[in-house]
Formats: structure tokens, C-alpha cells, sequence
């Protein structure tokens, strides 16, 4: 009789705790904080940048305000956000704009597109909707940002998902070399990559950037140790960028390991993330 009112108890608890816990893995938010080097506080001033990514039209309460109470409490001077804003099965949900009219009441918001905003098939109605609230949204292009003491560059191109009739990384390419090649970019400026995709984290490189900020990878699904994940959109199993910094020859890249879920529905040991970046 002890012994079955033992099991009893330990089944109740596992019943009980085992939802808890992949609620607590899905919804509880974390902050990671990255240091930006390169940005001395003499010229700049002290700096922060809050970096969000894969939202998949998740709500993280009443009109995303436990995520916006996060943010605010870091008083980010810059936002930016590297795609999948929406996800292009709940491309009509109201959730990822109330996010964004929350954001640019906080500081200035740049916005580049993921795979799921192609994926959705009326990305121009979101965007217009973007630019009315008054987000950046960069598409293949580049702003100079004067930031307190100091100015910086900020790039950002289309996910390849816009195009289906030749390989995404070409389409990537074509991208960057539309900005670098026709634009005249402040090269002394410290220089910012908003680029969904962190695959191709090599072709980035061959351009004058010094940090790309990047998403797409959802950390990995299930968090592994040593920085590692399951699997990945376009990397597959045990994928090579799912989540924090990677030092290149001549980059740096910072992966976000996304705020919501798409076909997956589970994260483990993978919670959603803030990233905040200060100098």
C-alpha cells in the first residue's frame, strides 16, 4: 500500500510538473548580454542595443506586454529585429504588430525580413503597416545612425526566400553586392549586418562589416552543451550557428536563438531570448 501510494504520488507530481516545465521552456523569458567591441564609451557614449528575432506571431502576454516590460527595463537606445516577425501560418495574427507600436515607443526600430514573411505570400501589406507605425525596414540598403556621440551603419538585406529560381546564397550575394557596390557606405563607420540567415556567415565576411546580427536557427530546437543545438532550418542535425557569438577572419556574428516557434512546437534547455549588446 506504500509503496503504490509512493508511485501515486511521484505520477501525480510528473503529471503536474512535466507541462509546467515545457511552459516554462517555451514562454520564460532570458536576456544575454554581448559586449560591442569596437565601440569605445569615450566616442560613443554608453551604448545599448536590444536584438529580437523569430517571433512567429507568438504573444507573450496581453498585447506582447511582458515582452515590451523586458525591453523597456534595458533601455535600449537602438531595436532591431532580423526577421521571421510573423509566421506565415498566423500571418493574420494581430500579435506582431503589437509588438512593433510597443517597440518604437521605446527607440528607434529596424526591421529585415525572414523566410516567413516570402512565405506568407503579402509581405507589401506588412510592410506598409511596418512603415506606418514607423519601423526602419531595410530592404537591401543602409542607414547611418547618429547615436549619442557617435554614428554607426546599419545594413540590412531581404531573407533569400523572395526568390525560388536560383540558389539562396546567390541570392544573398546578389543582395549585399547591391549595397557594397552601389552605395556609398561610410567605411570609417562601425558597421552593423541584420541578415536572417546564419549559414552564410562566410559569404558575409567578404564584405566591410564588423558584426552581423542574425536569427533563423531557433538556437537549435533542443539545447545541446558546448553552445550546440538539435537541428536547424538549412544547417540540418547538429547545425554549425544556432545560437551566441562566432568570431570570423574579419567578423563577428551574433546568433539569436529566436522568441517563438514554427513547425517545431518544443524548445528545450532554449528558452526564448532577449539579447541585449552595450559597449
Amino acid at each position: 500500500m506504500f509503496k503504490r501510494k509512493k508511485l501515486l504520488i511521484a505520477l501525480l507530481m510528473a503529471i503536474i510538473g512535466v507541462p509546467l516545465f515545457l511552459s516554462d521552456q517555451n514562454n520564460r523569458l532570458v536576456v544575454t548580454e554581448f559586449e560591442l567591441e569596437g565601440l569605445d564609451q569615450s566616442h560613443f557614449g554608453e551604448l545599448k542595443i536590444v536584438h529580437l528575432s523569430d517571433l512567429h506571431s507568438k504573444s507573450f502576454g496581453s498585447k506582447q506586454r511582458k515582452l515590451l516590460n523586458r525591453v523597456e527595463e534595458l533601455q535600449p537606445d537602438l531595436i532591431v529585429v532580423t526577421g521571421d516577425l510573423i509566421d506565415a501560418k498566423k500571418a493574420e495574427s494581430e500579435a506582431p504588430l503589437h509588438l512593433m507600436e510597443g517597440l518604437v515607443e521605446l527607440a528607434p526600430v529596424y526591421f529585415v525580413t525572414g523566410n516567413h514573411e516570402w512565405w506568407s505570400g503579402d509581405f507589401g501589406q506588412l510592410e506598409m503597416n511596418l512603415e506606418q507605425i514607423g519601423v526602419e525596414v531595410m530592404r537591401n540598403d543602409y542607414k547611418t545612425v547618429h547615436l549619442k556621440k557617435g554614428q554607426l551603419n546599419i545594413v540590412g538585406i531581404d531573407d533569400p526566400a523572395i526568390q525560388s529560381n536560383q540558389s539562396e546564397e546567390i541570392t544573398t550575394e546578389q543582395h549585399l553586392s547591391v549595397i557594397f557596390e552601389n552605395e556609398l557606405i561610410e567605411a570609417e563607420n562601425y558597421t552593423i549586418l541584420l541578415a536572417h540567415r546564419p549559414e552564410f556567415f562566410a559569404l558575409y565576411q567578404e564584405y566591410d562589416v564588423d558584426l552581423i546580427l542574425s536569427g533563423h536557427a531557433h538556437g537549435g530546437q533542443i539545447g545541446l552543451p558546448n553552445n550546440g543545438g538539435l537541428i536547424a532550418p538549412n544547417q540540418g542535425l547538429f547545425p554549425e550557428y544556432v545560437k551566441g557569438m562566432y568570431t570570423g577572419k574579419s567578423s563577428k556574428m551574433i546568433v539569436h536563438r529566436g522568441l517563438g516557434n514554427s513547425i517545431i512546437p518544443q524548445r528545450l534547455f532554449n528558452r526564448p531570448e532577449i539579447i541585449l549588446l552595450r559597449n
